[in-house]
């Protein structure tokens, strides 16, 4: 496995579960949310973004955490593997309503490591509101794309927490050594 790709609802772990992925195999970790927005939330060009995302899955190896359902037909053919956090809404909204309070609490002075400068962390209805209809709306769109595109292709669908720990000591630690990073 060189080119791993990480989806799920905002708060399903996503990040954080790349960046263990990442560390444990040794592998260069892409956070999509750093690439795709600009400062003041403000989203790329359709083209630019698209051209963007197609330098990024070119590259030999990475973990890649993001939907961005837009790009999938980019993303999936290159990955080895799809890892699938599909964990309870509620646990999600949960997530983020205590992420944003933590970075709040911080007075915007910890921005978090996987958005770009200028794109403080935010929480408003319309952020809740998708999260709560990730199940319904998102998920169904995911499993079709994944189904029609790349039929082959692995998927790992983790749907609690426990699984989630499973999953990550399955994973080998990286043995010392030169990097692909």
């Amino acid at each position: 496995m060189r080119r791993i790709l990480v989806v799920g609802s905002a708060g399903a772990g996503k990040t954080t579960l790349a960046r263990e992925i990442a560390r444990r195999l040794d592998l260069p970790v892409i956070h999509l949310d750093g690439h795709y927005w600009r400062p003041g939330w403000t989203p790329p060009d359709e083209t630019e973004w698209r051209e963007s995302v197609a330098r990024l899955v070119a590259r030999p190896a990475w973990v890649m955490d993001g939907n961005y359902g837009g790009s999938l037909d980019l993303r999936l053919p290159r990955a080895d593997l799809l890892v699938f956090c599909d964990l309870p809404r509620l646990l999600c909204l949960r997530r983020v309503l205590r992420r944003r309070w933590a970075h709040r609490a911080a007075r915007g002075t910890v921005p978090r490591p996987d958005l770009p400068a200028g794109c403080p962390e935010r929480v408003d209805f319309e952020f809740l509101r998708y999260v709560w209809r990730y199940p319904r709306r998102s998920r169904p769109r995911l499993l079709a794309a994944v189904a029609s595109s790349v039929p082959a292709l692995p998927v790992v669908r983790l749907r609690t927490t426990a699984e989630v720990r499973r999953f990550v000591d399955t994973l080998p630690t990286a043995p010392p050594g030169p990097s692909v990073r």
